[in-house]
């Protein structure tokens, strides 16, 4: 077999795939029919030797095609869904057994994409980002992000070496949406997504849909299972259902929890979530006030923003703790009788490339027109209403806070500016509104 050819693959996929610029791994990768054989695809830079394991018990030792470690294997008179492993041996020659990511067909539904198209599906938060799952009795991660305008999209993360060769994801046709269900990978992993664009940059991003994020000058998205926590606010849940609030009395404690109090004797340090439970609360319960007002809490880098310039919207700051420490403090505050309201920050966003702009590389969330994307006085972009897509990240978001974490309200930030083009601009530098 010639270098760069493949048995049952055109030259030119091949060779696209191993420059990066190709958007269909899985017609690469994982089982194809060859004849009355079974031919199974990996690529693995950081593997020497990797092996078929067929029921777990028969072997078949897979041939390098390719130096940058691409193997392929032929399992004689196999059906396509045959159930197999992999065996990985590493160059310093130990070994792992994985299930091989490019078996599985695709995943997201026609329903969820047609929604997201339109801009109404309004529990989006269930189907992109990343989300522990059991697939074919496989537990891993289901990845989904949406970059329409990339060449490539891979999941990197310290379970692949960071690697944007390893993993290339699944674009879903005419949605602008990629996938891939990576299994064994667990809850606490860090990951972003690599993205190819046309003009053949790399660029690494924190996921959109993130439940959890670092902060700071570490970015990285953490897999985080949102399912786990035991809410005990039943009763206020019930009652807040039931009570006339234009007719009842409200006094709400505005607070920004970086600076509310801090622990002088240990770095001054800001408190936890579980210390706000302890010491906030019942201050909030003592004074009176019916209400707390959280100022933003979405995941931000800069803290002179006091929390307005948002990178991460699905993922409360983990500044404070961990998004379950957050919902406990919101519990705490629900069984004491105070309702919790957060600043909301549709209106912009900043330019930190980790986070949303130039996703694809392309202005996807943002306008492209700078007169009406861009916020000259804050440094920040401006989101795309004009995008079904990003009015439903944004809907989506606001009623992700409602339901995961059980917020009373949303006090919406910045609204002069959404809705006026001229807000804050010189004459010559916007757009004149319409209405």
């Amino acid at each position: 077999m010639k270098p760069f050819e493949v048995a049952g693959l055109p030259p030119d996929d091949l060779n696209s795939f191993l420059s990066g610029t190709h958007s269909d791994p899985f017609r690469i990768l994982g089982p194809h029919r060859m004849g009355d054989d079974l031919a199974i695809r990996v690529f693995r830079p950081d593997a020497q030797k990797i092996d078929i394991l067929v029921d777990r018990q028969s072997t078949i030792a897979a041939k390098k095609i390719h130096r940058d470690g691409f193997f392929q294997a032929s399992v004689p008179g196999a059906a396509h869904d045959l159930d197999y492993h992999l065996r990985l041996t590493s160059w310093d020659g130990s070994e792992w057994v994985a299930r091989d990511p490019y078996r599985y067909g695709p995943i997201m539904g026609e329903v969820d994409l047609h929604l997201f198209a339109e801009g109404q599906h309004w529990q989006i938060y269930e189907k992109f980002g990343a989300h522990l799952r059991t697939i074919g009795g496989d537990a891993g991660v289901y990845f989904a992000v949406w970059a329409p305008n990339a060449q490539r999209v891979s999941v990197v993360g310290d379970f692949n070496g960071w690697d944007g060769r390893v993993y290339p994801m699944r674009k879903l046709l005419g949605s602008g949406t990629w996938e891939l269900f990576l299994p064994g990978v667990r809850e606490g992993a860090h990951y972003k997504f690599e993205i190819r664009t046309h003009s053949g940059a790399l660029l690494l991003k924190s996921d959109p849909f993130a439940f959890f994020n670092q902060h700071g000058i570490s970015t990285s998205s953490l897999i985080y299972n949102l399912e786990r926590y035991k809410w005990r606010d039943q009763a206020w849940m019930e009652a807040r259902r039931a009570k006339d609030w234009p007719k009842s009395a409200i006094s709400i404690y505005e607070v920004h929890l970086g600076s509310w109090r801090r622990r002088a004797e240990e770095g001054n340090r800001s408190l936890s979530y579980l210390e706000f439970a302890e010491t906030l609360l019942p201050y909030v319960v003592e004074m009176g006030y019916t209400h707390l007002e959280l100022m933003p809490i979405a995941e931000h880098p800069f803290e002179g923003s006091w929390g307005y310039q948002v990178t991460n919207y699905y993922a409360p700051t983990s500044r404070f703790g961990t998004p379950d420490e957050l919902r406990h403090f919101i519990d705490k505050c629900h069984q004491a009788g105070t309702g919790v309201i957060m600043d909301w920050v549709p209106a912009h966003f900043p330019k930190d490339a980790h986070a949303l702009a130039e996703f694809d590389g392309t202005d996807l969330y943002e306008h492209m027109d700078p007169r009406q994307g861009e916020h000259q006085d804050w440094g920040t972009l401006i989101f795309n209403y004009g995008r079904n897509e990003v009015r439903n990240f944004l809907i989506g978001n606001a009623l992700f806070w409602l339901d995961k974490y059980h917020i009373d309200g949303l006090r919406v930030d910045a609204v002069a500016s959404m809705l006026y083009l001229d807000y804050s601009r010189e004459p010559g530098h916007s757009m004149r509104s319409i209405f």
